[in-house]
């Protein structure tokens, strides 16, 4: 928790000051910008090069907003800054709010910050700013368990932040040191408010040069340093610290390996440039379009080529689509994914589609423990804390409140959730100056070339027609088995239908959308959409009479007064849309690498809404050499190959 004194932010926790009491905004750029050198190291930057800042303690996100008024004021046009860190205890947003109204000068960017903080979730968080000049990772986490989560040697310069040793020892710790090391490219730089001796044997210990320099206002030291050079035997963990009677810890070794003065490495050399200039993305619904966004944000020129004559004409056509983001308490890959599939979501939506209530609507969204699984589960999650801006725990009374319609269940209440129309974000992601858009456009076959890669088709009129590009993106799900290359994937087309059915007099109290096995969310124009079903093996796109009394049916097992005030419909009067996505053994997507110059985003199944953007920007970042999205583990549950050979 955070309370004022002598009107300045201080942790109830640790007992501390967030920010200096003398100048937090200048000690900040004294001790953080200036002790990197990043002013030097940013209008070093080429365009198409990122520059990646890693940071141990999130705390008013005060240090992030000086990194990017810093980037904006001197990098170059086309470089971008990936900012990464980490921060168990996430801020309210009354309190962060708060926090940053000390600096008035930071408002426009801090405003920019706060409207994505509302979208945060436990874990991974990753929001574009600045047009996506500037991309925050923010992990809600310990930073013991953050780290070792990071690639390796993707930072260029660490904050080494958090409150002091005696309040917070954790952020200290052997454990963090090493992993600080272990992420950090040569030539990495770090800097500190903390001179400890014993910190800055143990920087020393695990590669870095360090040094003592002069601090801001009445401290008198603070560390800086480089990475010297690696000694991966440390890197596994030789380093162990030992208790000292001052209970501060001690080096059980002393340091090796060449020293490097600082100077040599005040400015880090420009890296090549890793993003290419051109891409094609096949498949023209939400995981093509979101991808061809990701890109063309980092200066791409991406071609979309869609074989329908308009965007979002297959399983991203229906009239409208749900935020259902559905996850166990348990710590597996896909559970993890898709919370911060959530969250990321949200994030992407609010840059590119506002609520407005005609292509999107935040009504929020209930989950009701309609049955023994769901109880089990949603059981489960109450065994943790959540934020309450996530979701919330409500009893059948308060569902009924929240819905505006009687249920009888309970469950989980996501304040969040709502309905998009998939057409209108699809064309919203594709509305950019780099993208261009070729629909119409069968694609029959892709080849390596000598520039990268060639697709070969034909158009509506039997013509053939081809394109290249540095890089291709196969994001048209099932019918991506027609292609050489993705011939042996195990995808599975899975065939849904949803129902429209005409609101009644009754049915117009309906106010949040309401799921079970099922949904059903509240009218527009006078009309409710409800699904949906899932049936494997199956393409065809005929709408069923079956089908729609299955959804209705369902709709009854979960919120029997709902399909009672519907009142009585003909099925053979309703109007329905069925379409075919596709799944992978997991459920979980295949996003990844496939071969150089080749990658895809493919089998999300009924959750493409969540996933195909946090899915855009692992591809991006892969093509591009940036920072990922999200953690190793994740990435590596998601990357096509291993999956695809395993199953071979």
């Amino acid at each position: 928790m955070l309370h004022w004194k002598d009107g300045q932010p201080h942790s109830d926790r640790f007992g501390d000051v967030y920010v200096s009491t003398d100048s937090g905004l200048e000690e900040t750029r004294h001790v953080f910008l200036k002790g990197n050198h990043l002013a030097e190291r940013f209008s070093a930057l080429s365009a198409g090069n990122s520059f990646c800042i890693g940071e141990t303690g999130f705390g008013t996100g005060l240090s992030f907003l000086c990194a990017w008024q810093l980037f904006e004021r001197t990098a170059p046009a086309g470089a971008s800054l990936d900012f990464f860190s980490v921060e168990r205890l996430p801020l309210s947003d009354d309190a962060l709010r708060a926090a940053l109204a000390l600096w008035p000068e930071l408002g426009a960017i801090a405003g920019a910050l706060l409207a994505r903080w509302h979208r945060r979730v436990p874990g991974w968080n990753r929001w574009s700013l600045a047009g996506g000049r500037v991309r925050l990772t923010l992990v809600c986490a310990d930073v013991d368990a953050a780290l070792p989560q990071l690639p390796p040697h993707c930072v260029d310069a660490w904050f080494l932040d958090g409150f002091s040793f005696a309040k917070n020892h954790e952020v200290w710790s052997e454990n963090v040191l090493v992993n600080v090391a272990r992420a950090s490219r040569g030539g990495a730089t770090l800097a500190t408010y903390t001179s400890a001796g014993w910190i800055r044997r143990g920087l020393q210990q695990v590669g870095f040069e360090v040094e003592k320099a002069q601090d801001f206002g009445h401290k008198r030291e603070m560390l800086r340093g480089c990475m010297a050079q690696r000694d991966e035997a440390l890197l596994e963990g030789s380093l162990t610290l030992s208790p000292s009677p001052s209970g501060r810890g001690k080096l059980s070794s002393s340091p090796s390996g060449r020293r490097v003065g600082m100077r040599e490495h005040s400015v880090r050399p420009t890296i090549p440039n890793r993003t290419p200039s051109t891409a094609i993305v096949i498949g023209g619904g939400i995981a093509g379009c979101a991808a061809a966004h990701a890109l063309a944000q980092r200066g791409i020129k991406v071609t979309i080529i869609e074989r329908a004559p308009l965007l979002a004409s297959a399983a991203s056509g229906n009239p409208r689509g749900i935020l259902h983001a559905r996850f166990g308490a348990g710590g597996d890959p896909l559970h993890r994914f898709v919370l911060a599939s959530y969250g990321h979501a949200l994030g992407l939506m609010d840059e590119v589609l506002p609520v407005d209530g005609v292509m999107r609507a935040e009504c929020g969204l209930l989950q009701l423990a309609c049955n023994p699984v769901e109880i089990k589960r949603i059981s489960r999650l109450a065994e943790r804390e959540w934020p309450e801006h996530l979701m919330q725990f409500v009893d059948a009374e308060r569902a009924a409140q929240l819905a505006g319609v009687v249920v009888k269940f309970g469950g989980l209440w996501f304040p969040a959730g709502g309905w998009v129309v998939p057409p209108k974000l699809c064309a919203a992601l594709a509305l950019h100056e780099r993208i261009e858009q070729r629909l119409g456009y069968g694609v029959e076959g892709l080849e390596k070339v000598a520039s990268g890669w060639r697709v070969n088709g034909r158009d509506t009129q039997g013509v053939e027609r081809s394109a290249e590009a540095d890089v291709v993106l196969v994001c048209c799900a099932h019918s991506a088995k027609k292609l050489a290359q993705f011939e042996h994937f195990p995808l599975t087309p899975v065939r849904g239908q949803i129902t429209l059915v005409s609101e009644s007099e009754a049915s117009k109290a309906l106010q949040s959308v309401v799921c079970g096995d099922g949904y059903c969310a509240p009218a527009v124009d006078g009309v409710h959409v409800m699904g949906a079903t899932h049936d494997f093996d199956d393409e065809s796109t005929e709408v069923r009479g079956a089908d729609q009394a299955q959804n209705l049916s369902s709709l009854n097992e979960y919120a029997p007064a709902l399909r009672q005030a519907l009142g009585e419909a003909r099925l053979d009067e309703l109007q329905g849309r069925a379409s075919v996505r596709c799944s992978a053994p997991g459920s979980t997507p295949l996003v990844g690498e496939v071969e150089q110059g080749l990658y895809c985003s493919m089998a999300h199944g009924t959750r493409g809404l969540l996933t195909a953007g946090v899915s855009a920007e692992v591809l991006a970042a892969q093509i591009c050499g940036q920072l990922p999205p999200l953690p190793t583990p994740i990435l590596e549950a998601l990357a096509p190959l291993p999956r695809v050979r395993l199953k071979g």
